[in-house]
């Protein structure tokens, strides 16, 4: 008996080309082909998803909470969980969770979650972002300035040691704390550096890519801008085509205009790609929470300390195709790219962001007016709004 499924009847985008007519032959939870739907082997177990829109699943690598959990206040195995949970409801199929900048010891804690969580297989659990705590007070943003500090050789260890047992793991740092020869020992340890929070300028920006950092983390916010004589990290990631850059597309952190600049003025073979950095309010109705001992507040789709520093962000990435797509006339198929695509290259994720032979069967099915349907990893469905009570 064929251990195959298809589904049929929906139009199809691969990450490339839109397939009309088509089924998505899906063997073993990896894609195997984009086919007619007579063409299907026999026995192969036919599900009807007329009238949607299936898109690849999107890939954040940027998230610090959702369902309620904020990962620094439960570095465990059931937070991880909650929290792509939360997020696969927005089609959100694989995710970095997030550690802002926290003490040593929930660092570790963090890293032990996301090894734990990695070995029990957390539906949409891709591995770590650690954001700090080796950034720039000056830049700090809404990151507690008692926690930032240098990296010394047991945080580097600690990153190295952790990317053993993780196949992808993230860290923001800022030259003002983190040397070129440690940016060079975490890309040789296969650690993705991104600059962030920072006053790093453009010629600092550059010796740092020139050593291995080959991200930037949401981009214009927390960081060096644009100057017409001092072009800053804002420029030096627009402009140095090793970098790929996050952007926060929730109309609060990043003007829609400078959006707009930047996506026409980037600088390939690096990408501006979608990123939440979302809270524990994503899924939930909460007003707020607690992060390093401090309230923050949420009103109006915005998240903010009590001195009203933007603290992180209140926004799901479906949302934020949405508000690139309508507000900033981008076309669809660059939206969804950006949010799938892009992402998982930053990061050279294998077999994500795109529906290729060969690749994971993460997916969602979108309606025509771009609500969510239902979210799927590994060709196993994860999410259904029918039944979910959204």
């Amino acid at each position: 008996m064929s251990s195959m499924k298809a589904l049929v009847g929906t139009r199809i985008f691969d990450g490339t080309t839109w397939h009309e007519g088509k089924a998505l032959l899906i063997d073993g939870g990896r894609v195997s082909q984009i086919i007619d739907r007579e063409a299907l082997p026999s026995g192969t177990i036919s599900i009807d998803a007329a009238g949607f829109l299936m898109v690849p699943g999107f890939v954040d690598l940027q998230v610090n909470g959702g369902g309620s959990v904020m990962f620094n206040n439960q570095p465990d195995v059931e937070g991880v969980a909650r929290i792509c949970a939360a997020h696969a409801k927005f089609g959100t199929t694989a995710l970095m969770v997030t550690l802002i900048t926290d003490r040593p010891d929930v660092t570790a804690k963090a890293a032990q979650a996301g090894i734990a969580a990695w070995n029990d297989k957390v539906p949409g659990f891709l591995g770590l972002h650690f954001e700090g705590p080796h950034l720039s007070v000056a830049r700090k943003g809404t990151h507690d300035p008692n926690l930032i500090r240098k990296m010394e050789s047991g945080d580097l260890a600690l990153l190295t040691a952790s990317k053993a047992d993780l196949p992808y793991i993230l860290t923001t740092i800022a030259p003002e704390s983190v040397s070129t020869e440690q940016v060079s020992a975490l890309r040789q340890a296969g650690i993705i550096v991104s600059l962030g929070h920072t006053e790093a300028g453009f010629s600092v920006a550059k010796n740092y890519a020139d050593a291995g950092a080959s991200m930037v983390t949401h981009l214009f916010n927390a960081m060096s801008p644009l100057g017409h004589r001092e072009p800053g990290l804002v420029g030096a990631a627009i402009s140095n085509g090793k970098l790929d850059c996050g952007l926060i597309a929730d109309g609060f952190h990043v003007d829609p205009a400078a959006m707009g600049i930047a996506l026409r003025a980037k600088n390939g073979p690096g990408r501006i790609f979608l990123v939440t950095d979302a809270m524990s309010t994503i899924g939930t109705n909460d007003d707020g929470f607690e992060l390093n001992g401090r309230r923050v507040y949420r009103n109006g789709g915005r998240l903010t300390l009590a001195d009203g520093t933007l603290a992180g962000a209140d926004i799901d990435m479906l949302s934020c195709i949405r508000f690139v797509h309508e507000k900033l006339q981008i076309p669809l198929e660059e939206a969804l790219r950006m949010a799938s695509t892009y992402p998982a290259q930053a990061i050279a994720a294998s077999g994500k962001g795109e529906l290729l032979p060969g690749f994971d069967a993460d997916f969602v099915l979108l309606t025509p007016s771009l609500d969510i349907d239902s979210s799927w990893i590994g060709g196993e469905k994860i999410f259904d709004a029918n039944t979910s009570g959204m």
